[in-house]
């Protein structure tokens, strides 16, 4: 089970690796593997809330998730997407972009580093909205009761997640982003936090309310359709019923890629502080995505959240957290050591608590059936 899920992960390792060493010698090799552990220790949250949401899709879509989507994920996100980003804000041609990443390692680093603040604002609010429409939904299942019973009773408030949203946004772009860390010193960049922010706010609603609209509408059919099987009068699936699985899959699939590039805005900055090298950190970057990958299919395939219920809850504080790490960025700078850490920590806590409630559900299993025996003799 283990190598036929991680198969594809080991192979492009070695693949990597050697490639580094063939590129820049061993010192590349280990700028690389450092890269490696670097993305899978950021992006271990973004494992299981990916799974979250891989559990409800077809095997066909989530073998599209470990191949379209690795692509997308390694060569756009790691390889194009901060290309894209001097491009924009160096007004440069594609191509001339490149020719920067390739020959003027330490100019292309300072472009990144000015587009900062933006990306981090766009990455910032997209996971905030995660995490706020996390904690405001009443759900059977509580981690931290003392905290998400009135955070519960608190999201019956309409557009609750979204007026805090903007207000984070608004205090950010005050004390931030006025005084934001760029290469060339501290400068005002309210404006472009302010704009950012609302583009990252606004493709969560539409990329997620699209992916809901279509999930709640295939549940509509499901329904329908078992009821129709029942009367013994449906005889198999509808066609408009199966082209509306493509969609709820299709949008779900979009929703995970755009959830994995604000996952991964932390990796690329971060990857910076290694180096500068826009080949290394693609080989590094990429084989931590694949991992990544990986254990969001094993934990789906195992039924891990289902048998550890707190490490949905774990992932998305981990996500508030790294939202706010982003959003503070963007003047300070932070460690990523701290960043993967943090992350670590609490999903380590949220899966020991899932441990113990376990063990305790068994206790008190194994203590009813005693009874049962007993009363029975």
């Amino acid at each position: 089970m283990v190598l036929k899920t991680f198969g594809w992960s080991f192979a492009v390792t070695a693949l990597g690796l050697v490639v580094a060493v063939i590129y820049g010698g061993w010192t590349a090799f280990g700028v690389v593997a450092i890269l490696s552990i670097l993305e899978i220790s950021l992006s271990f949250d973004n494992a299981v809330v990916n799974a979250g949401i891989l559990k409800k899709m077809s095997p066909f879509w989530q073998r599209i998730f470990l191949t379209i989507g690795i692509l997308i994920a390694v060569f756009g996100m790691r390889l194009v997407f901060p290309v894209v980003i001097v491009a924009i804000s160096a007004k440069l041609n594609p191509i001339d972009a490149v020719d920067l990443a390739l020959n003027n390692k330490e100019l292309y680093e300072q472009y990144v580093t000015d587009a900062h603040p933006a990306i981090a604002a766009f990455g910032g609010m997209f996971l905030l909205m995660i995490f706020l429409d996390f904690i405001f939904e009443d759900r059977d299942i509580k981690w931290l009761a003392w905290l998400e019973r009135p955070l519960a009773k608190l999201g019956k408030i309409d557009m609750l997640s979204v007026c805090i949203a903007l207000i984070v946004l608004l205090i950010t772009a005050m004390t931030f982003a006025t005084n934001a860390h760029t290469h060339s010193g501290y400068v005002d960049k309210s404006g472009t936090v302010m704009l950012s922010g609302i583009a990252g706010l606004i493709t969560y609603l539409v990329v997620g309310g699209l992916s809901g609209f279509f999930e709640d509408k295939l549940e509509e059919e499901e329904e329908r359709e078992h009821e129709a099987e029942e009367k013994a009068v449906a005889e198999g699936k509808p066609r408009s019923a199966v082209m509306l699985v493509g969609k709820a899959a299709f949008f779900m699939f979009l929703y995970l890629e755009v959830l994995d590039a604000s996952f991964s805005f932390d990796g690329v900055i971060g990857a910076f502080a290694i180096t500068n090298d826009i080949i290394m950190m693609a080989l590094g970057l990429g084989i931590g995505a694949m991992y990544v990958r990986s254990l969001t299919v094993y934990l789906v395939r195992q039924g891990t959240l289902d048998d550890y219920v707190y490490l949905e809850h774990g992932a998305h504080y981990a996500i508030g957290a790294l939202a706010v790490i982003l959003l503070i960025t963007i003047q300070h700078e932070i460690h990523e050591i701290i960043t993967g850490l943090i992350g670590v920590f609490l999903i380590g806590w949220s899966f020991l608590s899932s441990v113990r409630r376990n063990k305790r559900l068994a206790a008190e299993g194994g203590a009813v059936g005693k009874t049962e025996v007993s009363s029975g003799a």
